[in-house]
């Protein structure tokens, strides 16, 4: 055989070797994303889908809360059986360098009108459940881990958490779902944070809040007692002890010459 008709030879060998290497690697993603997504995965929702608002909306007031997380650590009880920062769906965050109220800041899930959780997620397992007040759910049994309500929820930090234990995403569901805990939740009932809060800095209203960004979510939950202590909103606003010793204070006097 002369050299020439090994050269190509050789060639078709290699060529051969890569056609069957990349068919191999296509065969072997489509097996893994197979693996990945059920066979009766969420259809990708159209641009115009609407959703039922849901019945129940956590809110609270940034200069009431003290920055305890108590409210975490009661959410990762009443959910998961331990108390665990990581696995808290409420986040505080805090900056040591922030000057009030400023310096703490409230995540608490919004229930969005349009929830993008819902919409991504590729396995069904971000509901709206009907049965419970529209509330924006997850369901564990059907999450497969992807992390798509992650990256698709638009607040930061994100709602939408993962647990590395499970290896799946939580969100907060207004206690609806709280094996660790005796009293009824869901947007009828009690929210663990809410109830466990020492600041009473967390409420649970039926009214949608105003959905720009998350400044609907932060409101006033104070009442003449901490107004009189100084937590206004702006320093137009008189604490009423104020005004009241101002109205009482008796008139100054003229003196004669």
């Amino acid at each position: 055989m002369s050299s020439d008709e090994g050269l190509e030879n050789k060639k078709e060998r290699s060529y051969s070797r890569r056609k069957f290497l990349a068919g191999s690697g296509a065969v072997i993603a489509a097996d893994a994303l197979a693996a990945c997504v059920p066979a009766n995965a969420a259809p990708e929702p159209s641009a115009n889908t609407s959703y039922a608002a849901s019945k129940g909306y956590l809110v609270y007031d940034s200069r009431k809360c003290a920055g305890c997380v108590t409210c975490m650590l009661v959410c990762s009880l009443v959910h998961d059986g331990q108390e665990n920062l990581s696995l808290a769906r409420i986040q505080i965050a805090q900056s040591s360098f922030g000057k009030f109220p400023d310096d703490i800041k409230m995540a608490v899930c919004r229930q969005c009108m349009t929830p993008v959780c819902v919409q991504n997620c590729p396995a069904g397992a971000c509901f709206v459940d009907s049965a419970n007040g529209n509330v924006r759910r997850i369901d564990s049994a059907k999450c497969i881990g992807c992390k798509t309500c992650i990256s698709a929820c638009p607040q930061q930090p994100n709602r939408t958490v993962w647990n590395p234990i499970a290896k799946k995403s939580t969100k907060c569901d207004l206690c609806t779902d709280s094996p660790y805990w005796v009293e009824k939740g869901g947007f009828a009932g009690k929210q663990a944070c809410v109830e466990s809060c020492p600041m009473h800095a967390l409420k649970l209203v039926n009214v949608t809040p105003d959905q720009t960004e998350t400044d609907g979510y932060d409101v006033n939950l104070r009442n003449d007692n901490w107004l009189n202590l100084g937590l206004v909103d702006n320093m137009s606003i008189v604490p009423p002890s104020y005004a009241k010793a101002a109205a009482e204070k008796p008139a100054k006097t003229e003196r004669k010459p």
